[in-house]
């Protein structure tokens, strides 16, 4: 499965990087490529804890430019 992810920083430069197809699916890391794998972990460990709840996988999302 390929998931798209989105990576921010925050005030303190750490990096955030949240699937937003998967509801609360949200790592972080020192440096892009920490942040990258910690992700991954946690969409594997966020899908297992959705199947044994009987939770979708995932929802619908939709990438949208906004004009302003």
């Amino acid at each position: 499965m390929k998931f798209f992810v989105t990576m921010d920083r925050d005030e303190d430069g750490a990096w955030i990087a949240e699937c937003p197809s998967i509801p609360g699916c949200v790592s972080q890391g020192d440096t892009r490529e920490e942040a990258l794998a910690n992700v991954r972990e946690a969409i594997v460990l966020c899908l297992e804890v959705r199947a044994e709840r009987g939770l979708p996988l995932t929802i619908e999302t939709k990438l949208v430019e906004v004009a302003l």
